[in-house]
């Protein structure tokens, strides 16, 4: 099982991911961590990060549904 990781690039770096070519979200998202992504983390151009919480609405409209 590979091991994902929230990350997200350090201010003012543009860090695309190697399979898709798309940027990471300056917000940060979650990646598969290999040796790229670790690599990337080792020259600090990406940080560890915590993921967005859902908010309050996102969780109300939810519970609406059911």
């Amino acid at each position: 099982m590979s091991k994902r990781v929230y990350i997200k690039p350090k201010q003012g770096l543009v860090v695309r991911d190697p399979a898709t070519f798309k940027r990471l979200p300056e917000e940060g998202g979650w990646v598969t961590l290999n040796s790229y992504w670790t690599r990337r983390l080792n020259d600090q151009d990406v940080v560890k990060a915590n993921p967005p919480k859902k908010t309050a609405r996102a969780s109300t409209a939810a519970s609406e549904e059911k």
